[in-house]
């Protein structure tokens, strides 16, 4: 179960942003894996039901922390992807990426962590959150579709374009011919 340890926390960290609790929920994770491995059953892979049973424990704590009051979260807080000797701008691409999926709602945020950080693959997906397959693609392409929208705000491209091609639609289309004088 150890080589589970790291990629749930991750996953768990960025669902709910504050390191703390993202520790306290693994290890409740691992407590309630641990009790329930006697009716584990070898209809689905280990890892789907893991992720089944952190998806769960984290909508649990979503949900009840809505019910009390709480101190706002400075996005900043959330620990940022380690990178060793990167430059300055993939850094702050790096960062705005993370603050993107940030702002994705739980069942978009859970579908592509699932998918992009986990690795699992989009049957074990559906099979984790409890969706039917189609919904599970829907909710990584649409949580995909979101993160370069808000990327795009602030005038990150990932890949393709350069920041001078990024320039607004009628910077780079011709002028348009005179009208009429009156």
């Amino acid at each position: 179960m150890r080589a589970y340890q790291v990629p749930v926390f991750n996953y768990v960290l960025r669902l709910v942003g504050d390191r703390a609790l993202a520790e306290d929920l693994t290890q409740e994770v691992f407590l309630r894996v641990f009790q329930g491995l006697p009716r584990f059953s070898l209809r689905s892979k280990f890892t789907t039901w893991l992720f089944q049973v952190t998806k769960n424990r984290v909508l649990d704590e979503l949900r009840s922390s809505e019910r009390r009051p709480r101190a706002a979260v400075d996005i900043d807080d959330i620990p940022p992807l380690e990178v060793l000797d990167a430059p300055f701008e993939r850094l702050e691409a790096i960062d705005a990426v993370w603050r993107a999926v940030a702002g994705l709602s739980v069942d978009l945020k859970m579908a592509l962590l699932l998918r992009d950080i986990v690795g699992l693959s989009y049957a074990e997906i559906a099979d984790a959150l409890e969706v039917t397959l189609a919904t599970v693609k829907w909710r990584i392409y649409k949580a995909r579709e979101d993160v370069q929208v808000a990327l795009a705000r602030e005038g990150i491209v990932l890949y393709g374009e350069s920041r001078s091609e990024r320039a607004e639609p009628e910077a780079r289309e011709a002028p348009m011919a005179p009208g009429p004088r009156r």
